[in-house]
């Protein structure tokens, strides 16, 4: 037996064998191109009415007093601001929840779950473990993981079958082109290798960012590509880790801090272009008040960068975040939002979304023409 007939046979071998994994990631990866845009859609009527141009927003910090009812603002843990006010806040608690407020009234509007993000966020379970429960979820996220893994071979081995064996202009046009007029396998076949050639790279990008996902190893392999050392498992917040490990002092009550909104200020003063600021509350108050500033959607790494300011005097005293990272945490950054193409914005998320499709007709095209081999009128010869 050949190479090239010991590859195939093994390609339609793991095809078939993973093909109803594959086609529900492709199917719920479809559902959920645009599920940024569809769960911003669903909060619509969190969207304050226009205000006349003399009305201001509240403040950060009396926002954060009426949501903590005015007694305390140790429940806030952090709170979202869009550049248009009329977007609500988004104000995190310290028990996990998360509150949308106006910002104009400091009313609740509620949590957000609405029944668009309850169908997505089911069928972003499906996407990642077939929305099992318990014990059961991990199983479900190893028979993806595998599967994932399976289709990275499956990509790899179908570029090498796809390669035309000759150099004739005939032969590199059956590969790239659709032929309208072919009817049954002649049809599947093209295109299975049309819509696998024109995927490929895009594809090979999804693939390869879902095992950087699932596999630790895969995750170190980037690193160790991109001349890093694969890091240990690190506190998201290294700058209050570091606080953390020193002794508790209590503050001093004649000390005075910046207001946050002071703080918001600066913060957006310094990014002309900002889409959103986010303004993190610290455990203690002797660690930094964070203040990420988001140029983008809030799914592009590259656009966001921490501003870290003492509470005390109102000073930068750092920066943090993707401009700060190792070339392998940026690639690796990079990977997860190009997973959904969001890294890229509308047109990256549709291209991702076509892909998905593609990838449904590519399953389709595959079972067809194994079925035709092993039971049709060629089978049977």
């Amino acid at each position: 037996m050949s190479l090239r007939r010991a590859i195939f046979w093994i390609h339609l071998a793991v095809g078939v064998a993973a093909a109803v994994v594959i086609l529900m990631l492709a199917v719920t990866g479809v559902i959920l191109t645009y599920e940024a845009q569809l769960n911003e859609w669903a909060l619509r009527d969190y969207r304050a009415d226009p205000y006349s141009p003399g009305v201001a927003p509240l403040g950060l910090d009396d926002l954060i007093a009426r949501v903590s009812g005015g007694t305390s603002a140790a429940l806030v843990t952090s709170a979202a601001l869009h550049r248009d006010p009329r977007e609500p806040a988004v104000v995190g608690l310290d028990n996990g929840a998360t509150v949308y407020v106006d910002r104009f009234t400091g009313e609740r509007l509620g949590n957000g779950d609405t029944r668009t993000r309850r169908f997505l966020r089911s069928v972003m379970y499906w996407h990642r473990w077939f929305a099992l429960d318990g014990e059961y979820r991990i199983i479900g996220r190893t028979v993806v993981a595998v599967t994932n893994l399976g289709f990275l071979f499956l990509f790899v081995s179908g570029i090498y079958l796809w390669w035309p064996s000759t150099r004739s202009r005939a032969a590199w046009k059956h590969g790239l082109l659709f032929r309208p007029r072919l009817r049954g396998r002649a049809r599947d076949f093209n295109w299975h290798k049309v819509i696998g050639f024109w995927s490929a790279v895009p594809l090979v990008i999804i693939v390869f960012s879902g095992a950087t996902i699932s596999y630790q190893w895969a995750a170190d392999l980037v690193h160790r590509l991109a001349g890093d050392t694969p890091p240990f498992q690190q506190s998201p917040r290294p700058w209050q880790s570091e606080a953390r490990e020193t002794p508790s002092v209590a503050p001093d009550p004649a000390t005075r801090f910046v207001e946050l909104q002071a703080l918001a200020a600066k913060a957006s003063a310094g990014t002309p272009g900002w889409r959103t600021l986010t303004i993190d509350l610290p455990e203690s108050v002797h660690d930094p008040v964070a203040v990420t500033v988001d140029r983008g959607t809030g799914r592009q790494p590259s656009k966001r960068e921490d501003l870290l300011f003492d509470r005390a005097t109102g000073e930068l005293v750092g920066r943090a975040g993707y401009p700060t990272f190792t070339r392998g945490f940026k690639i690796r950054r990079w990977l997860r939002f190009a997973h959904t193409g969001e890294v890229y914005g509308v047109v990256g998320q549709t291209i991702a979304g076509v892909v998905s499709i593609g990838v449904a007709v590519l399953v389709w095209t595959g079972l067809a023409m194994s079925w035709r081999r092993f039971f049709g009128r060629a089978g049977r010869t």
